[in-house]
């Protein structure tokens, strides 16, 4: 069983997982911030890959892209960093990121190198299913990863059957169309969160894009597996001079 799987069997409801940018706020950040959420409630850590034109995601990782770029972060950089990272860092963790960069270093070397350092999946926005299925799907499980697919309120049912077919770990359950850190009410997409509740999908769901604080948490709680977190943590690190004290603050506000 995956560190995913067994995660997901070991607690169904309000699963936190927590976005962070690799090599932000500074470039050797990385595993300090991961060991921060592991040890102040994250249950799994979703480990932005640096992107120049990160389409789904809005000005504040968009930002933090960039910094981390700027400070010299690269995925030979990543998973220099990640080498020793199961020492300290229990909690599955996915790496999230664009398909152009995973192309330049090699989709298979990716994917191996990944599973070396003690990756559990992937998530890649811009993978189309038909590409998945055809050439990089059996790559991605012949290392073992698990492949998280996303959803929006615009997904017609047929397409999210499909996608739970091809999914593992769990679903993505965008919470409405726009880029990260959407300010969008929660409340407003109960008829979509309970329309997926009814399809009765094989992989659990977490929802994202606009999850900030207890607020919006314990709604996207109420009607599936748990959230994510992501630009609201970057904004807290984003002047940070203690990681670990600034995720202890920031993680106690919304799972208090």
């Amino acid at each position: 069983m995956t560190r995913i799987k067994s995660l997901f069997t070991r607690k169904t409801q309000r699963i936190l997982n927590v976005y962070c940018t690799a090599g932000f706020p500074e470039k050797d950040s990385t595993l300090s911030v991961m060991e921060a959420l592991q040890q102040n409630g994250a249950d799994l850590i979703e480990l932005g890959m640096p992107y120049s034109d990160p389409l789904a995601d809005g000005p504040v990782i968009q930002e933090s892209s960039a910094r981390a770029i700027n400070n010299g972060m690269t995925l030979q950089v990543l998973f220099g960093q990640l080498q020793h990272m199961r020492q300290k860092v229990n909690v599955p963790v996915i790496l999230m990121g664009y398909m152009n960069p995973v192309l330049q270093f090699g989709f298979e070397a990716f994917c191996a190198r990944a599973a070396e350092v003690g990756v559990d999946g992937l998530i890649l926005p811009d993978l189309p299913m038909y590409e998945f299925e055809t050439e990089y799907g059996p790559i991605i499980k012949k290392y073992g990863l698990d492949m998280v697919f996303l959803v929006t309120p615009e997904t017609k049912n047929a397409r999210i059957k499909k996608i739970d077919e091809l999914s593992s770990g769990f679903i993505y359950a965008v919470s409405s169309s726009s880029t990260t850190g959407s300010d969008k009410n929660m409340g407003d997409q109960s008829d979509y969160f309970k329309r997926l509740q009814l399809l009765h999908l094989q992989n659990p769901l977490l929802v994202g894009f606009g999850i900030k604080d207890k607020s919006t948490f314990d709604t996207a709680c109420e009607f599936t597996n748990g959230a994510i977190i992501g630009s609201a943590y970057i904004k807290a690190l984003e002047h940070s001079t203690d990681v670990a004290a600034d995720t202890k603050a920031f993680l106690q506000k919304v799972l208090q």
